[in-house]
């Protein structure tokens, strides 16, 4: 069964590679941009045929893609070349490809909430008698939390995040019959915990609080929780940054794959014993996780950084800004040179977490 899950992984990639590559293509073409070739998968070709001006393909391995335009890395000549559109047609087109991917964990999302009953979110259920900002303005049983430390908690489990990663002192927004109240600066402090044993925290008892899943909650939770993905991303970022989490928190491909697998079989493993569908649940999990790593892809693919679809789009702006000042763009053998060696960082990158996450299963 754990192959399964592994050959589910390396398709949920491939997918949501050629759906990134769609994206562009479509684009392309909707602009009339010339596209010589739209291939699915990489190595030998197992399908190949041309309509038109443009060759399609599949290709023996699942993974990757790609959307051949002409003139996407230097001017041809061709009215009709990548680098011979404006500044929107360049934007749409290579925004597309993240659009795409933020478009399919967005459509998972609402299959898997189709069917929702209710959905959670986090709730004050008491707070520990160390806690001094309480009252009307202050914090109470039963409110609603709505952000920490500016972060939005849309579900459940997302306010113990944010407050695990808090320093000495927290802003908590909570929302009281309809009223919102920030409290500011709340101490981490000496507290006792609902068994009386004590603990370094901030006093609140979080638990769940039920949002019956109405037509529009429903429609408002899907797109919750799509936005709880974009916001994970930037949070995990900002850890990064200001030394939050290490190299050792982040995986890559291989990593991601052994946790769709572990994911997969706990919740296949939890089902079976609460004589629910196994696959059914694991099924489940795997294509929220999907759906996660859709909208990752999405976030991380526009970040302006070289060899992304995000630094090209980075150029573009400074091209414009460089036409409005000084009536000339930047060289293209500059922009290719620094897309060359960001790309070669990335690699390198991306090598590095995965020799890591190889030396996680391997430990």
């Amino acid at each position: 069964m754990s192959f399964v899950y592994i050959l589910a992984a390396i398709l949920i990639f491939g997918v949501l590679i050629a759906v990134h590559e769609l994206g562009h293509f479509l684009a392309a073409k909707l602009c009339g941009v010339q596209v010589n070739e739209f291939s699915i998968g990489m190595g030998p070709a197992v399908w190949h045929r041309k309509k038109g001006e443009t060759a399609y393909s599949f290709r023996v391995l699942p993974i990757g893609g790609y959307c051949a335009m002409e003139g996407e890395d230097g001017d041809t000549g061709s009215a009709r070349a990548f680098t011979r559109q404006g500044f929107w047609k360049k934007f749409v087109i290579l925004a597309a490809g993240a659009f795409m991917n933020f478009l399919t964990g967005l459509l998972i999302v609402a299959i898997l909430f189709s069917s929702a009953g209710t959905f959670f979110v986090d709730g004050i259920t008491g707070l520990a008698p160390e806690v001094s900002r309480t009252g009307e303005n202050g914090l109470q049983a039963g409110d609603q939390i709505y952000k920490i430390n500016g972060w939005r908690t849309y579900f459940s489990g997302d306010a113990q995040m944010f407050l695990s990663y808090s320093g000495d002192t927290a802003d908590i927004e909570v929302v009281r019959n309809g009223r919102h109240i920030l409290v500011e600066n709340v101490a981490r402090q000496t507290c006792t915990d609902q068994q009386g044993e004590p603990y370094q925290g901030f006093g609140l008892y979080v638990g769940r609080l039920s949002v019956p899943a109405t037509v529009s909650n429903r429609i408002r939770y899907i797109w919750y929780q799509t936005m709880d993905f974009v916001q994970l991303v930037w949070f995990s970022l900002g850890q990064l940054v200001t030394g939050g989490a290490g190299l050792n928190d982040l995986s890559g491909p291989v990593g991601i794959v052994t946790t769709i697998k572990d994911v997969g079989t706990e919740a296949q493993e939890t089902a079976e014993q609460n004589d629910q569908n196994g696959l059914l649940a694991a099924a489940e999990s795997i294509a929220y996780f999907a759906a996660l790593i859709a909208v990752n892809l999405a976030v991380m693919n526009l970040l302006p950084l070289p060899a992304l679809d995000g630094g090209r789009i980075f150029f573009l702006l400074v091209d414009a800004v460089s036409m409005a000042l000084f009536k000339r763009k930047v060289p293209e053998k500059y922009q290719a040179a620094i897309n060359t060696a960001g790309f070669v960082l990335l690699m390198g990158f991306m090598l590095l977490v995965t020799f890591q996450d190889v030396f996680k299963l391997v430990k």
